[in-house]
């Protein structure tokens, strides 16, 4: 049966542009939570009297609380309603911040950014409200321009940061503050616009599900987090991935014997959602190594290393990283037409292949300031045709009732792969350094690093196009309907949005 009509009587009533505006700044809040502390790591360490080890937990809690939420408020959201769920959410979000701008104690400063961390949740929450509320011609572009804020989230975070942060006394409270004021501002959005309706459904809160989860998420992204920190081969790291192997197993048992799982374990099961998952992780390495690799390279003093740019932390953000995150507002909504046009899987595949190009180019022809730019915007084009293609696959792949988790899980295995990116490239610019320095002068990577992060990330999107071509496929059904339907042909009409087909037909 088709949800159609409801949406588009809803959208008639309230207008859908103003839901999509509220929306995505509420999803601009999730990625400005995750990059605005990382230009002010040192000063935070220098304002708390905390080493590095224990300022890494000012991302890292971040990073755990998300894998921990960010599933159960996308599950919360479809049993009992998304908009109460994503207000509670942007209070919490708001809590945090507070928390987080009032205080001079690192510990009370990592639950800050533990509460702020519950926020990545918003996503799937927002594009469960859009699947519900937005008329189906609009419906891929609003997921892409929503999508498409978190990349200029990112990008717009590292400038403001930097302009707070500027001057001989820098407070790193009012990065926070202002952290404040756009989650209130996110939080007035919603609670005005957002209408309170869509489609629900009732049952329990798979507990123990969620908790072996959580025990899951939080033992590889610890591993992979804290694996430069403690020692890859230390014995915590180990413990940590062999546990991490262990409580998936228990996970799974567990989802397979609960009367109401969590989640539904066919959707791991199923081509579509699969695939699109990994594609989730290699897009999520490449746009997290564009970021971090850009901006250590950018700033890297030519002088002493014999490239780089000698860039300060604000000249980084705002010459080289800015304009990809602004391409990538741009490209969200041509994204978001394509999906329409020629389906999800070749817009997908059409991005990634940008990105290709681009990181080749920020891997071996990095000598200017331009080439470094217009590289970096290719690298955006393809981070938002992904982010406008993989909303579209997992909405025409799963139930209504199960939005929410598997865009929570596609949201996961994306900060898999952006933990993984910032594994690998600290890992790699550690490995071999510039010999013969000044006394008192920082490690310097050599450049071969930089070009070897950029490569892998090339290839990871290469990857992605193969798994756009070769894995996802070209009709698309929600996997409950096709068992519901014995495998008949006719797909129901809610299948229609991930591989819309041209005019032509297939």
């Amino acid at each position: 049966m088709s949800l159609a009509p409801s949406r588009t009587s809803s959208s008639a009533r309230r207008g859908s542009t103003p839901l999509i505006l509220a929306l995505g700044l509420a999803a601009m809040v999730v990625s400005m939570a995750q990059t605005q502390v990382i230009p002010i790591l040192s000063l935070l360490g220098n304002d708390l009297h905390a080493g590095s080890a224990g300022v890494s937990w000012v991302t890292t809690a971040t990073l755990l609380s998300a894998a921990v939420f960010t599933p159960l408020l996308g599950r919360v959201g479809d049993l009992h309603g998304k908009k109460r769920t994503l207000l509670a959410v942007l209070v919490v979000m708001v809590l945090g911040s507070v928390l987080a701008a009032t205080t001079t104690s690192l510990g009370i400063l990592i639950v800050a950014r533990a509460l702020q961390g519950s926020a990545t949740a918003i996503f799937p929450l927002g594009l469960s409200i859009i699947r519900d509320e937005v008329p189906q011609e609009k419906l891929h572009g609003a997921m892409a321009l929503v999508s498409s804020t978190l990349a200029f989230g990112s990008g717009l975070s590292l400038v403001v940061t930097g302009l707070l942060t500027q001057g001989s006394h820098p407070d790193y409270h009012s990065v926070f503050w202002f952290s404040t004021a756009i989650s209130v501002l996110a939080l007035a959005a919603v609670a005005w616009i957002v209408p309170d309706g869509g489609h629900r459904v009732g049952g329990r809160i798979d507990f123990l599900g969620a908790t072996t989860l959580a025990v899951f998420l939080v033992l590889l992204l610890l591993g992979i987090s804290q694996g430069h920190t403690w020692g890859w081969g230390s014995g915590r790291i180990i413990g940590c991935f062999v546990g991490a192997v262990v409580m998936a197993a228990v996970w799974v048992l567990v989802e397979l014997k609960v009367a109401n799982p969590l989640v539904d374990m066919r959707m791991f099961t199923h081509r579509q959602v699969a695939f699109t998952n990994v594609a989730g992780l290699f897009v999520g390495f490449a746009s997290f190594t564009s970021f971090i690799g850009i901006s250590y390279f950018v700033q890297v003093p030519k002088q002493l290393a014999g490239y780089g740019f000698t860039s300060s932390v604000l000249r980084a953000s705002v010459e080289y990283l800015l304009p990809s995150a602004l391409i990538a507002l741009v490209a969200a909504p041509i994204g978001g037409v394509l999906v329409r046009r020629i389906g999800a899987r070749y817009t997908l595949a059409a991005g990634s292949t940008v990105g290709v190009a681009g990181f080749a180019w920020l891997a071996w022809g990095h000598g200017s300031t331009a080439d470094v730019i217009i590289a970096g915007m290719l690298a955006g084009i393809a981070i938002a045709f992904g982010y406008a293609a993989m909303p579209a696959l997992i909405a025409a792949s799963v139930p209504v009732e199960q939005t929410g988790i598997a865009n929570g899980i596609n949201s996961i295995s994306r900060s898999v792969g952006s933990s993984i990116a910032s594994a690998v490239v600290t890992s790699l610019l550690a490995s071999k350094v510039i010999s013969g320095l000044p006394a008192g002068i920082p490690a310097l990577p050599q450049e071969s690093q930089f070009t070897l992060s950029f490569a892998i990330a090339a290839g990871a999107l290469l990857l992605t196009v193969v798994v756009a071509l070769a894995g996802l496929t070209r009709h698309v059904r929600p996997h409950s309907l096709v068992a519901a339907t014995g495998g008949n042909e006719a797909a129901p009409a809610e299948a229609a949005p991930a591989e819309a087909a041209p005019a032509t037909g297939r």
